[in-house]
């Protein structure tokens, strides 16, 4: 059974590997059918088509991560928060966090994006690998709760 601890560290080796360019690591962090996707909430952005994925399979998953990483900023850090568990369900876990990410400008740390973040998890023998994954970048300014629009 997956337990919140092991979820915790496997998504935190995720983004450490990720935003290090670490890409030898990436493989064994996906499953073969692994789903992959990512949108801003409002895709009005002027930089859609550079976030905007839809992949499926662990070969097109990885080619788009790496190409995505490549014109990313560096040094960049996705520091995840509020990683829990959702479900579980024999082998597999759904999972919800966020992610603070920050980059650095004029040689300090410079809030970049906030996301919400969603997924599964598979145990694949002793080691977890996302089955799905789910970005979803903030760019919808924030308004008193009981004003925004449902989504």
């Amino acid at each position: 059974m997956i337990q919140p601890a092991d979820l915790q560290q496997f998504i935190a080796h995720w983004w450490y590997a990720y935003d290090n360019a670490l890409y030898g690591e990436w493989s064994a962090m996906f499953t073969d059918d692994a789903h992959f996707t990512c949108r801003t909430d409002t895709g009005t952005t002027e930089y859609e088509e550079f976030v905007r994925a839809d992949v499926s399979g662990r070969d097109e998953v990885l080619a788009w991560q790496t190409e995505h990483r490549k014109g990313s900023p560096a040094p960049l850090r996705h520091c995840a928060e509020n990683v829990h568990l959702v479900s579980v369900d024999g082998d597999q876990a759904a999972f919800r966090s966020y992610i603070w990410v920050t980059h650095i400008v004029g040689g300090a740390p410079a809030p970049l994006s906030t996301a919400r973040v969603t997924g599964t998890v598979r145990d694949l023998g002793g080691a977890l690998a996302f089955s799905e994954l789910h970005v979803v970048l903030d760019t919808e300014d924030s308004t008193v709760l009981g004003e925004r629009r449902v989504s």
